[in-house]
């Protein structure tokens, strides 16, 4: 592994541990789960056993260095509302939210890479004004505003799409064309921008003189010196939708790490909100190393720096 890949890896790890203490101390700021579990009439002997048996009547220290024990043995302890181990519904839900992200980054990166070459290879013309006027606007407008629109339009007036569930092919087309919308429209400017530059290179015009087709100089010879700040905007992008998952899935009804966490909080489940956040966290630790390794495979300079 080289410098500059332990340097970013070191950096990523130490956040990760902050993290981990933060999210101990913030979940509490959620409530007493004995509120929430006990009738209202609960007596003082009834409070006093729930919390002794959930550990909650134990010093905030103590609680702090068993739930760290427990995170070093991949242990987050009992879920308070499902009576099975965090870990275990993390699990269950984490692939979901995967899936979905996996899918809207593909697309859009896909998409966005032949919009934004296509705009660059003629710049200010027609197909540049128009893709770049939809674009900034898809990467301006908030995912909560979109699915709600989405669904008042596909689902409640028009019948076309169900409002929420993943059953079926026809269930992921409103949650990732909503989620898709901000990552496409930022990425399709970073292509067109990158592109702009790596177009106006010597050795592409060396290609055109030689008669190389559009579609090469494009692909070939463009791209793959603009893939460097692609990458690295498209590495911050797929942080960024694991975490607006949260929103998309709440919406839709998805029954991903998003919607799991909202009900963690409402529920002041700390072993499944602090399971959740760490999940995730890590996800986007191990996502930025491998970015990383890409990157310095891409640019041999930043390998030693």
């Amino acid at each position: 592994m080289n410098r500059f890949v332990l340097k970013h890896g070191t950096q990523s790890l130490f956040a990760l541990l902050c993290l981990l203490v933060l999210v101990f101390f913030l979940a509490r700021l959620t409530g007493d789960p004995t509120d929430l579990y006990l009738p209202m009439d609960a007596s003082i002997e009834q409070r006093a056993e729930f919390a002794a048996s959930h550990g909650f009547d134990d010093p905030v220290v103590v609680q702090f260095g068993r739930y760290l024990a427990g995170v070093m043995r991949f242990d987050f302890g009992d879920s308070l509302f499902q009576g099975r181990p965090a870990i275990d519904a993390v699990l269950a839900a984490f692939p979901v939210t995967l899936k979905l992200a996996g899918v809207t980054m593909a697309l859009s990166l896909v998409l966005a890479i032949v919009i934004g070459s296509l705009a660059a290879w003629r710049p200010r013309s027609i197909f540049d004004r128009v893709a770049s006027m939809l674009t900034i606007a898809s990467a301006s407008a908030p995912d909560f505003w979109v699915a709600i629109v989405a669904i008042l339009v596909f689902a409640v007036s028009l019948g076309w799409l169900p409002t929420s569930g993943m059953g079926s092919p026809a269930h992921w087309i409103m949650p990732v064309g909503v989620l898709m919308f901000r990552p496409l429209g930022l990425l399709t400017q970073v292509v067109r921008a990158a592109m702009i530059g790596a177009l106006a290179a010597p050795y592409v015009k060396t290609a055109r003189a030689k008669g190389a087709g559009k579609s090469r100089i494009i692909f070939v010879h463009g791209l793959r010196n603009a893939m460097l700040t692609v990458i690295t905007v498209a590495g911050d992008q797929a942080a960024t939708l694991i975490n607006g998952a949260v929103v998309v899935e709440t919406v839709f009804g998805w029954p991903g790490i998003g919607n799991l966490m909202i009900q963690a909080i409402q529920q002041r489940d700390f072993a499944v909100l602090q399971a959740c956040i760490l999940m995730t966290a890590f996800a986007i630790f191990f996502m930025n190393v491998l970015i990383d390794i890409a990157y310095s495979r891409l640019d041999p300079r930043v390998r030693t720096s």
